[in-house]
């Protein structure tokens, strides 16, 4: 294990640390473009439109860190839906709806905390925490780091059956 594997898992939180505390106008008007282009997205979200459809960029690199079976990039918009999020949404009876807490933006760089919870096909309550860092070009994210408890995430995916079309 290299320098750098160790410290990767830390640089996300280092990065909304320092977002944080730097100052607004700093940033300028990309900051506002980008943070209301995410900020109307999860809105939309919230009132059950596809947030990856509006969000993402058809060839995103999409990183989700840690371990387990759905950790890794994944490197188009499509692949990282079927590989990564239509495994969880397959198996909620009710749609992941989140609650925004915080969102950071400076230059091209978004930073999203939020949670979010729903109802699984077993009956069994899913709720998780996550950090998403975007990059953004052009009004949509171009790469992506998710940070996420995946112990949740895999419990949900190995104990709940997909619904039905």
């Amino acid at each position: 294990m290299d320098l750098r594997s160790l410290v990767r898992p830390f640089a996300g939180a280092a990065l909304a640390l320092a977002l944080a505390a730097a100052p607004v106008e700093a940033a300028g008007p990309a900051k506002s473009r980008n943070e209301e282009i995410v900020r109307q997205a999860f809105e939309g979200w919230r009132a059950g439109d596809n947030v990856f459809t509006a969000l993402l960029a058809p060839d995103v690199v999409w990183t989700i860190h840690g371990s387990g079976p759905v950790a890794g990039t994944y490197r188009s918009r499509e692949d990282f839906v079927e590989r990564a999020s239509r495994p969880l949404i397959s198996r909620l009876a009710t749609p992941l709806v989140p609650q925004v807490h915080y969102i950071w933006a400076v230059g091209d760089t978004v930073i999203i905390r939020f949670e979010a919870s729903a109802t699984t096909t077993s009956g069994g309550a899913y709720s998780n925490q996550f950090v998403w860092i975007f990059r953004m070009r052009g009004g949509v994210v171009v790469e992506a780091e998710a940070f996420l408890d995946l112990v949740a995430y895999q419990r949900v995916v190995d104990t709940s059956e997909p619904r039905r079309p």
